[in-house]
């Protein structure tokens, strides 16, 4: 104290405090969750009171927290899908307060934060309703139907050795840069689940953009929008009618002009045939 000035003394501590937590003040919060035992049978919300909540927490920490308590009083945990919990991997989706992933724009729930609510607030969090996503059990829903628009043909087939090195291929800083855009997509299907008609249109527009934009993709570009195209239509996805929602809650930030780039490249195939 006799080295530094009493005011630079006192904010040291004040940052001490802060960085360790002191000042956190905690909540509480009621949630209201969607539980249902399997594919076939009813589900309800079931109300959840949770108290001294850190705002700190994630929303899937608070739901870790939830289940710790469920199972040290004997009682199921809810089941929710995640893995990797940092906005990469798309599995965490559900929908908080009626939007997919919750509130905050671009922003998957595993990123979602406690922070962003406030003492006393009512909280439903409920699994996608698309009848695309068929619920398996509480918060997780079967997304496979993604899976299979993937396989029949969002992929490069084509052998082309070994790695090749970065600037082998000269590609323009437009095209690099769209195609980036376009792989932002996770595959989580809140667009899906946010679509008024269950449109995979914004997915599957996202994936088909990607591939079509660079060099290594346009051997096989025709052949992948007639497979992928077809099989979102197989699999009983509706079709775009400008709603924008899933612009509006996707956690990347997509624009709906990969659905526009989708159209062109379908129409490119079929006159290339």
């Amino acid at each position: 104290s006799t080295k530094y000035p009493q005011n630079i003394v006192l904010s040291e501590i004040i940052c001490i405090f802060v960085y360790y937590g002191f000042f956190i003040c905690e909540m509480n919060i009621t949630l209201y969750i969607w539980r249902q035992n399997k594919k076939d049978s009813d589900g309800k919300f079931i109300k959840y009171p949770m108290e001294d909540i850190n705002p700190h927490m994630s929303f899937l920490e608070m739901l870790d927290v939830l289940n710790e308590r469920l199972i040290k009083n004997g009682e199921e945990a809810i089941a929710f899908d995640h893995d990797c919990r940092e906005g990469i991997c798309g599995a965490c989706g559900m929908v908080i307060d009626g939007q997919p992933h919750g509130k905050v724009e671009h922003t998957t729930t595993c990123q979602l934060h406690m922070r962003n609510y406030k003492d006393g607030d009512v909280i439903y969090v409920e699994p996608y309703r698309a009848k695309i996503f068929p619920i398996l059990k509480d918060l997780v829903v079967d997304r496979t139907a993604m899976d299979r628009i993937i396989q029949a043909g969002g992929y490069i087939s084509v052998n082309t050795g070994a790695v090749p090195e970065a600037n082998t291929t000269p590609i323009s800083k437009k095209d690099s840069s769209y195609a980036m855009d376009a792989a932002e997509c996770i595959g989580c299907g809140a667009c899906v689940a946010a679509c008024p008609n269950g449109a995979a249109m914004l997915f599957t527009g996202s994936k088909i953009s990607h591939l079509a934009s660079l060099p290594q993709g346009k051997v096989e570009r025709s052949n992948r929008i007639k497979a992928m195209v077809e099989q979102m239509d197989k699999e009983g996805f509706g079709a775009c009618s400008n709603h924008y929602e899933c612009e509006a809650v996707c956690p990347k930030g997509l624009s709906v002009s990969f659905i526009s780039k989708m159209n062109r490249e379908l129409l490119v195939s079929i006159f290339n045939k």
